[in-house]
């Protein structure tokens, strides 16, 4: 039996919202729930779908009003709502399970503030297919127990197919980098805090500026490890007066550029890693 075409699993995607009634959407501006919500739409209105965006201090400013415009691109608007990870002592002592609990956060209050005020009657998340397969992905937990639904990864819908998607729909996030939350930055164990993260935000908005987009600060104490892909490490070195005053600025006391390049999750799979060595010994 062949393997189903992108045009197929489509229309299984479409097929599997149709009788949803009223659909609210975990929606973050990244390619995968924005594809999602373009999807939701065609299946259910623009009137069926509501986007719910999670707005907390570790959601980067930039990243909040590129959601918004993508949603307005889909036809759409967000309704925000305003999530206290924070206050959550296990989100903030940043165990290898800590998207568990930021998800836990944001689904439980979309369940009890959000379901029977916007008379949703399912939500959905963007994982797609290669994401359900990653180690590294606690929050993939937190939407399983509170039964929200992953029409992307159900339908075998891979990172590149959603890209393609994106593509021919024109969205504005199509080829964006992914970007997870400012509190991956910090290494497990250390705790989150509401500074770090701001001192995150501010360098890597700093690197937008210097036309890095496609960078991570690791927050490790006084010093900022940044990571940029391989082929952009001679561009960063060679921005190294203009990166040390803005890393500076943001109260770190030293700069590093890490010659490893950019890893997305490398704390969460180092950590991974290191606990199943351990069970191998």
């Amino acid at each position: 039996m062949s393997n189903p075409t992108l045009q197929e699993k489509t229309e299984v995607i479409a097929a599997s919202m149709r009788g949803l009634g009223r659909l609210g959407v975990a929606f973050s501006g990244g390619v995968d729930s924005s594809v999602l919500l373009a999807l939701a739409v065609d299946a259910l209105g623009t009137t069926g779908v509501v986007p719910i965006l999670g707005v907390s201090p570790s959601l980067a400013a930039r990243e909040r009003r590129a959601a918004h415009r993508v949603a307005e691109a889909i036809g759409v608007r967000v309704v925000e709502i305003e999530t206290h990870e924070m206050d959550r002592t296990a989100y903030r002592a940043n165990g290898v399970d800590r998207c568990f609990h930021c998800k836990d956060e944001l689904f439980s209050l979309i369940r009890d503030d959000l379901v029977s005020e916007l008379g949703l009657d399912a939500v959905a998340y963007g994982e797609n297919h290669d994401d359900s397969l990653r180690p590294d992905r606690p929050g993939a937990g937190a939407a399983a127990q509170h039964r929200v639904l992953h029409p992307l990864a159900a339908a075998g819908l891979s990172k590149a197919e959603v890209r393609t998607i994106a593509r021919d729909r024109g969205l504005p996030c199509a080829d964006k980098p992914a970007a997870p939350c400012l509190a991956s930055r910090i290494p497990h164990h250390q705790e989150v805090t509401v500074r770090k993260l701001a001192q995150v935000e501010q360098t890597e908005d700093a690197l937008v500026e210097l036309g890095l987009s496609e960078s991570r600060v690791r927050h490790h104490g006084d010093i900022a490890r940044i990571e940029v892909p391989v082929a952009l490490l001679a561009r960063a070195a060679a921005l190294h007066t203009e990166i040390t005053s803005r890393v500076r600025a943001a109260g770190f006391r030293y700069v590093t550029l890490d010659l490893s390049g950019l890893q997305s999750g490398s704390f969460t799979l180092h950590e991974l890693g290191a606990s199943q060595e351990v069970a191998r010994g």
